[in-house]
């Protein structure tokens, strides 16, 4: 990529598969960011973009590089893979890229406490970066197996379900909960189910997951 490719490229703004940063400060955000992209569908990491779209530059690339790089050997498991580029903006400046791709070993951890085995799960959500719930993390794990014949029996809980979505629209892990009268563990079981079967879509939320009948 050169620096006219470049200044295409931010003029569309952050989305699902582009986040800018204005320097490598806060390393500790910018792996949430790399861990989100390898959850979902990849993406691109600009380190010497201001939120605007400004080119900035850095100034010491290699130190930038070098506090990013750690980071993400250190806090971010399993290990991910991603290609690096410094791409010159003048004499003096340059913008480096992070290139992620979607992973196929999700999902993918940061580890925020070196005294815990995993960590938190982020996955991209349009331009932002959310914690993934623990249906999501579930749903990454199995659709990464690759998991075929999901098998479930339509029975009352399943039926007060597609009735609640006839009615509504959507629904909650804690309203199926409620008005199934179910544990929170065998409503989560029963929506991730679902959605592996292709019966319900999910709709990852910063608050709560949102659950929908799939569309024939």
């Amino acid at each position: 990529m050169n620096i006219h490719e470049l200044r295409h490229l931010v003029k569309s703004g952050e989305n699902e598969t582009l986040e800018f940063k204005r320097k490598a400060a806060h390393p500790e955000k910018i792996i949430k960011e790399i861990v989100a992209f390898a959850n979902t569908k990849g993406g691109k990491l600009l380190i010497g973009v201001d939120d605007n779209g400004s080119l900035t530059g850095l100034k010491c690339v290699n130190e930038e590089q070098y506090v990013v790089n750690e980071a993400i050997q250190k806090f971010i498991k399993p290990k991910i893979n991603f290609t690096l580029k410094v791409i010159p903006l003048n004499a003096k400046k340059s913008i480096i890229s992070y290139d992620i791709r979607e992973s196929e070993n999700k999902p993918h951890y940061v580890i925020e406490d070196q005294t815990q085995s995993w960590g938190r799960a982020y996955v991209r959500v349009q331009d932002k970066t959310v914690k993934a719930s623990k249906e999501t993390r579930e749903i990454l794990k199995r659709k990464n197996n690759k998991e075929k014949g999901i098998h479930f029996r339509f029975g009352k809980k399943e039926k007060i379900l597609m009735e609640h979505l006839e009615a509504h629209g959507y629904i909650t892990l804690l309203k199926f909960q409620q008005i199934a009268g179910l544990s929170r563990s065998l409503a989560s079981r029963t929506l991730v189910k679902l959605v592996l079967a292709n019966v319900l879509s999910i709709d990852i939320r910063e608050t709560e997951d949102i659950f929908t009948a799939k569309l024939p």
